[in-house]
């Protein structure tokens, strides 16, 4: 017992002695930056049905470049009253719709269509518990590349057995060659991409073509809001008396557009339309306090809409770890 004890006090005054000389506590190993964040998924409930919100990854969008009916100084001044600079990172959501009955999944990500940072969809799918190929339904708000970029995975389709939905005047515009012509290389890719994403699931029997205000799913309904492109889609998902309203591109750049809801974007195919259905939408949201979620919304892009006496403020989702 006494050796026992000799040994212990040796032990304490080794460490006191280290800690007076600044050595400190011993240095196991040298860890290097993991780098990488914890998987993109979020969960929220909508009455009986689970949402479960999906990150493909960020990209950095040219705030001052790409949106119009302002100024870059104002554009700038907005960024800054919430701490952000040009270029802005964006985020690109998709959502996961579980019914009960259907497992319906709104966007795909970019896929490999918009370069590094972008294209995790299916592993954070995997990571939220999920399979692609548990995946019954597919519903498009557009046909722009970060939406339809992971429907397909070296020429297949990544959800093998899945039904591709989309707007018909979405589908008429993108996938009939004739509307590229006289349009800038750029665009004319778009067009490009659209046909080769949606082409393995249309030649399974898998490609639907819907018309406005719908009812696609049990609980889940398609809303009209053409302007960012001719068959833009909202998605409004309602169980129980709560209602959340999947808004697509209706809003890409939170820090301006909500205070400014007049500024489009150079891609919007109709900016005044782009900017009507977005004062709509918030108008709406504002007025009946439901959830919305949004394409561009910074992940997991889902919360409330408050109206101010000029404009509007996002109110996000507050973080909930219960099941």
């Amino acid at each position: 017992m006494i050796e026992r004890l000799i040994v212990m006090r040796a032990a304490m005054l080794g460490v006191a002695l280290g800690l007076a000389t600044g050595g400190g506590p011993r240095a196991y190993s040298k860890a290097p930056a993991i780098e990488r964040q914890a998987p993109g998924y979020y969960r929220l409930r909508i009455g009986d049905v689970e949402i479960t919100a999906l990150s493909d990854g960020t990209n950095m969008l040219p705030a001052a470049a790409l949106l119009i009916n302002s100024t870059p100084a104002e554009i700038n001044r907005l960024l800054s009253r919430e701490d952000l600079a040009d270029p802005v990172e964006t985020s690109i959501n998709a959502f996961l719709i579980n019914t009960g009955a259907k497992l319906v999944l709104i966007d795909t990500g970019a896929g490999n269509l918009m370069g590094p940072g972008l294209g995790a969809l299916l592993d954070n799918l995997r990571a939220s518990g999920y399979q692609p190929a548990q995946v019954d339904e597919i519903y498009l708000t557009h046909m722009h590349p970060d939406h339809i970029g992971g429907l397909v995975v070296h020429g297949r389709r990544a959800f093998a057995n899945a039904v591709l939905y989309t707007a018909r005047p979405e589908a008429e515009y993108w996938l009939d060659p004739k509307n590229m012509e006289g349009k800038p290389e750029e665009v004319k890719q778009r067009f490009r991409d659209a046909t080769l994403r949606v082409e393995p699931y249309r030649a399974a029997g898998k490609f639907v073509e819907f018309d406005a205000g719908v009812a696609l799913a049990s609980g889940i309904r398609a809303l009209a809001t053409p302007g960012h492109t001719p068959g833009h889609t909202s998605y409004v998902v309602e169980s129980r008396g709560e209602k959340l309203v999947i808004l697509g591109d209706l809003v890409h750049v939170a820090a301006v557009q909500f205070p400014l809801t007049g500024i489009a974007l150079k891609f919007d195919d109709d900016p005044r339309a782009a900017v009507a259905q977005r004062e709509s939408a918030f108008a709406a949201a504002a007025r009946d306090g439901y959830w919305v979620a949004g394409a561009h919304l910074s992940f997991p892009g889902i919360g409330h809409v408050r109206a101010e006496s000029v404009g509007y403020t996002w109110l996000p989702a507050n973080y909930h770890s219960r099941s």
